[in-house]
């Protein structure tokens, strides 16, 4: 309830009655969008109470705003502001009127130009196709459900409100290191691991440590735009270099070093965003070499390294010789899913020690709950086993997605089917448009939720990422349904 009694100022010394000056400044308070149409109002007794007035007073200044249409009642029991005001009449109010917040402001601020929006997904449509996540359906819903309820006992959930870890639970960072170790061949402790929520959190602390307005950095082309667009929010210069069927291109990595002061490397090696290409074995070797070399600091962005569909030989960059120049960033949000925002830095000790102080100035404290929860799940062993059991349903739906798509849409889009990941990269083909095919697919109830790639952001093709994990048979065949029609009638505008 509103704070009536600072609201309503009763003047004693004033010759107008007192049930007229609550009526006129309720009046005030309707006309401000303080009191909004259809809210309710208190009872008579109890604003009396609050006010220090007779019930009688209060129903006096009811019944006057009834008379003139600016509240009704429903038998004298329930008061509601009026949603035909008298000032507007015949016109109603919506419910959400406001009148403090106009629809622009006069502040200057930062538009955030550079930034890409997320396309905004409702239920209404059959199948949406996003940019690559895991299946929340296989998540081990009872499982965590259990530890949630373990930890928000009383003396546990009392402790874990008393600690300060603002680079994680130490209890989390010890499973998570072995984890890493263990899978990634890293070779590190916990001091060189710093959680945060996400990898995104991870990429923006990492690289405002190291750039400055005007610094170079160097990035693939296509890239992750939101990586890029926190580096351009920074104030960097982006150089870019050309990926292909091998990754990205190692010896134009050592050409821009030699031209360009490059300041920053950010690269994908696994199942690069967004093409899905995997560096090949000779060119992390010479990377590696390079990066030694001319001492480059590189950001090493895990992405979903964790779904692996064929035999790969290929370890991070981070787990070679490289003297604390790569930053190894990751999330276990491609396993959890997108609700659970965990992520993690892997750096050396006095650089994750800068990043703890900047993570202080956005997030004072993490997840600790969920840190401790899947702590559980990687000591008891789920964790891993829940990361197999996804591996084999994603690669299911890899090879399904693609065998369907290669025969069905092969005049449509053309692809390489991945070794890895969430998604397929589809690169339309000339004779077809691919904004035209987003903008009217929804009509037919399909819509695509990841960023669309067109020829005049640098690339000779349009494409977009087709993310399988998420999907099941049944609505990646209404999918490629949906896209043939668009093969049959060439998406002309």
């Amino acid at each position: 309830m509103l704070p009536y009694k600072t609201l309503l100022k009763i003047d004693r010394r004033s010759t107008e009655a007192v049930f007229k000056q609550i009526a006129s400044q309720l009046v005030l308070l309707i006309q401000k969008g303080i009191l909004l149409p259809a809210m309710p109002l208190p009872s008579a007794r109890l604003l009396a109470t609050d006010l220090g007035l007779h019930r009688k007073t209060i129903m006096a200044a009811y019944n006057e705003l009834i008379v003139e249409d600016w509240i009704i009642s429903e038998e004298r029991k329930e008061y509601r502001v009026s949603e035909s005001l008298p000032i507007l009449k015949p016109r109603s109010y919506g419910k959400k009127a406001r009148t403090n917040y106009p629809a622009k402001t006069s502040i200057t601020f930062d538009t955030l130009d550079h930034v890409p929006s997320l396309t905004k997904t409702t239920a209404d449509f059959k199948v949406i196709i996003n940019d690559g996540f895991p299946d929340v359906n296989i998540f081990p819903v009872e499982r965590v459900a259990n530890e949630y309820k373990r930890l928000l006992m009383q003396e546990t959930l009392k402790k874990a409100s008393t600690s300060w870890n603002i680079d994680g639970s130490q209890i989390f960072k010890e499973a998570l290191t072995l984890f890493l170790n263990d899978t990634r061949g890293l070779n590190i402790g916990p001091e060189n691991l710093m959680v945060t929520r996400g990898a995104q959190m991870a990429i923006y602390i990492a690289s405002s440590l190291i750039i400055k307005p005007g610094d170079k950095v160097l990035v693939t082309s296509p890239s992750y735009f939101f990586a890029d667009a926190i580096f351009r929010q920074l104030g960097a210069r982006l150089i870019t270099i050309h990926v292909d069927n091998d990754g990205a291109d190692v010896d134009a990595i050592e050409e821009a070093i030699l031209h360009h002061d490059i300041r920053l490397f950010y690269i994908i090696p696994h199942h690069h965003h967004p093409t899905t290409v995997t560096l090949s074995s000779a060119r992390r070797t010479k990377l590696l070499e390079l990066i030694k070399k001319h001492k480059l600091s590189v950001i090493e962005d895990d992405y979903d390294y964790d779904f692996q569909y064929q035999y790969s030989p290929y370890l991070p960059l981070a787990s070679g010789a490289h003297d604390g120049h790569v930053i190894y960033i990751g999330s276990l949000t491609k396993v959890l899913g997108s609700n659970f925002r965990i992520g993690y830095i892997i750096s050396t000790p006095d650089f994750l020690h800068s990043a703890i102080k900047l993570k202080i100035l956005i997030d004072l404290r993490g997840d600790v709950l969920m840190e401790e929860i899947i702590a559980s799940l990687m000591q008891s062993g789920e964790f891993s086993r829940f990361i197999m059991k996804a591996n084999k349903l994603y690669s299911h739906r890899c090879n399904y997605a693609a065998d369907l798509i290669g025969c069905e849409l092969s005049h449509l889009v053309e692809f390489t089917k991945p070794q890895g990941g969430m998604a397929l990269w589809l690169k339309f083909k000339e004779n077809y448009q691919l904004a035209n095919i987003i903008n009217r697919a929804p009509a037919l109830g399909l819509q695509f939720s990841g960023k669309a790639h067109f020829k005049d952001q640098g690339l000779s093709y349009d494409a977009i990422r087709f993310g399988f994990a998420s999907v099941d048979e049944k609505e990646i065949n209404f999918a490629v349904d949906i896209l043939k029609k668009f093969t049959l009638t060439k998406s002309q505008p």
